[in-house]
């Protein structure tokens, strides 16, 4: 059950993020949910760090550390994602 909610999750934050990033993004939707798992990985750690992973109620600043976790890990991961794909159509086009 945990993989399940690791999923809707990662998904969750993948499309927020993807919505708030400027410009066009061209990661695939799979792509996009697994960066969202990571940035909740990484937020937890963060908030972890913090010393805020764990609060009474509702935990929103563990919650805002994984958005910004999930904005970034988006963000530099279309960029990684578009550059390759475009060494890869580029080295078709030459063939």
């Amino acid at each position: 059950m945990g993989w399940l909610w690791a999923i809707i999750v990662g998904l969750v934050l993948g499309l927020i993020a993807k919505a708030v990033v400027p410009g066009k993004q061209h990661s695939p939707l799979w792509l996009t949910t697994v960066f969202g798992i990571l940035g909740a990985l990484v937020g937890n750690a963060a908030a972890r760090a913090a010393g805020v992973a764990e609060t009474r109620g509702i935990d929103w600043t563990r919650h805002a550390f994984q958005l910004v976790a999930a904005l970034i890990i988006v963000f530099l991961g279309d960029m990684t994602y578009t550059a390759l794909r475009g060494d890869k159509r580029r080295l078709r086009e030459r063939a």
